[in-house]
Formats: structure tokens, sequence, C-alpha cells
């Protein structure tokens, strides 16, 4: 299997590495970098090389790197972060036997059948890793991924989800979409439901109900409105409304047998993401609310899960 690997899960703020000697040890030495502190992967790569122990070979075989963009061809440029390369240049200018370059949320999506009760919360009824599953990660971006369940195991989907327009369910939401729309003319989920989109989101609330907005960054409305600052406060339930909506839509669009939410931003939430209204909005489509009453919805909690499913997409390549 030409051990050992180098794994790494590339977002628009950070960037992860970890080490594989053994795809039964699983992923070991992680480290996280800012990827403002590198130019590229490459550079970053070698910052991760020289930190590991004396006693661990400093030479990967194989390496999976999972990004935060659509993979389509050898160029590869992240969404939300100024790294580009070329996957042959990368190869070669690491020395590897292979690489691959994957989405970061079909790192994650291939994650989630070997993912441990200790790894997830459940919002309701526990998940089962069988038939498909989905996830959805706001973080930076809005990422979104599934993985099916077939007799030759298991195959993630790819996709750019996070970037399908997003859809008000009530009045409230039509007007936040429309002052979202006033300086953006389209508006994704992405555009709301992310990092980048926080600041935006919370913007076209107080506008929505007709309160003088206060620029703030979406760490700011996390802390605060966790805090119990009201107008904070109100920002995250809406977030967490509309989350449960786009959740609802994806798990309906994929057949779903489970969703899991990932990324940054929920699991700093806490609680309140448990009394939020995501779930009663995750169920309500109507003529399928008892449909999806019965598909669980789960909380990530484990942050380096996308590292095990890039060791996981190398597994069954060369497996």
């Amino acid at each position: 299997m030409a051990l050992p690997w180098l794994v790494a899960d590339v977002g628009g703020t950070n960037a992860r590495f970890g080490w594989v000697v053994s795809p039964a040890r699983g992923v070991e030495h992680v480290r996280r970098f800012p990827v403002a502190g590198s130019a590229g992967p490459a550079e970053a790569v070698r910052a991760y090389l020289a930190g590991l122990p004396a006693d661990v070979a400093a030479a990967p075989r194989r390496a999976a790197i999972a990004v935060a963009t659509a993979v389509r061809g050898d160029r590869v440029e992240l969404t939300n972060s100024p790294w580009a390369f070329s996957c042959a240049e990368l190869q070669t200018d690491l020395g590897l036997a292979s690489l691959q370059v994957l989405n970061d949320f079909e790192a994650l999506a291939l994650s989630l059948p070997r993912l441990r009760p200790t790894q997830w919360r459940a919002h309701g009824a526990a998940p089962v890793a069988a038939g498909t599953l989905a996830v959805i990660g706001p973080g930076t971006g809005l990422g979104v991924g599934g993985v099916v369940q077939t007799e030759a195991g298991w195959v993630a989907l790819p996709g750019e989800g996070g970037h399908a327009t997003l859809a008000p369910s009530d009045d409230l939401e039509s007007e936040v979409l429309r002052h979202a729309r006033g300086q953006w003319p389209h508006v994704s989920a992405e555009r709301l439901l992310s990092g980048i989109g926080l600041p935006l989101l919370h913007t076209c609330v107080a506008q929505a109900e007709g309160r003088a907005p206060e620029a703030l960054s979406a760490e700011q409305v996390v802390e605060r409105g966790v805090a119990g600052d009201a107008a904070c406060a109100r920002t995250l339930d809406v977030f967490c409304a509309l989350l449960g909506g786009f959740a609802g839509n994806v798990a309906l669009t994929l057949g779903a047998r489970a969703v899991f939410i990932g990324g940054g931003i929920v699991p700093r939430l806490g609680d309140r993401f448990f009394t939020s209204p995501f779930r009663a909005r995750f169920e309500a489509k109507g003529r399928f609310s008892d449909y999806l009453a019965a598909v669980p919805t789960a909380l990530i909690t484990d942050t380096l899960a996308a590292l095990a499913g890039a060791a996981f997409a190398i597994e069954q390549r060369h497996g």
C-alpha cells in the first residue's frame, strides 16, 4: 500500500495535516496551519513534514488532499483562499507515488460510514451508517456532500451544493433574502449560511425587522448570540432555521437515510443548536414531513473527521 501517507484538509482559513503509517492506526500527528501563512500547499506540506517527530519518516509515499473547491482537472483554485496549484506539479514537487485531490466534503462524506458515536451528537434519533448519507457544513464557506453504500463499497458524491439558491420559508426570511439581494443578485445558501455569510445575515435580519444593523464579524455574532445578546441570538435563530430548511432539501434530493452537520460554526453554538428551530424546519416539508421525521440528523463533533475520509480515499484506491 506504499506507506506512509500524508492526508490534508484545506479550507478557506486553515489547512490541517495528518500522517498515516497504518490504516488500522488511523490518522496521527495532526497539525493545523493558517492558509495565509503559506504561499501554497507545497510550502505548507514542507512546514508540516519539518515538524514531525525525529522517529517518523518524513517522506510520504502517497497523499490525499481535500480542498474547499470543485476539483475538475489538473488546475485547482480554492474558492475562499488564494491558494492555486497544479496537481501534477505538486505530486512531482513532493516526490509522491500518487496524489489524490478531492473536494473537502467528498472527504468528509467518506468519513461518515466509520464515524463512532463519540464523534457525533444526535439531534433526536441516532443515525445508522447504511444506504445514502449526507453531510452539510457551515465553515468559512458552506460544503455539501454525500456517500452511497454500494456492493463495491462506499462511493462519495462530490458537489457544490452550498452554491445552490437559498429558499425562504416564511415572510421574515423572504424579507431577509430581499435585503440580501440588494447587495448580491444571486443569494446562495453559502451567501448567508457560512462564516463569510453570517455578517451579511446579521445585517439583513436587522433590516428585515426594522432595526439599525451593527457591523459585526462572524465570530462576534456567534459569541454574542451564545452569550445572550438579543440581536445576535435572533440572527442565530434565523441561521439555524434556514440551515434546517436547506438540510431538509438536501435529504430529499439525495434520499439520505441520515444527515450530518459538519463545519466549524455549528459546534460553537453548543446546546443552542439543539434547542433552535433547526429540526422543526428540517421536517417542515408539507406532505413529506412524516418522511423527514424518520431521517436522523447529527452534529459531527470531531473537527478532524475529513482527514480520516482522505485516508479512506487512499485506502479505497490502493488498498
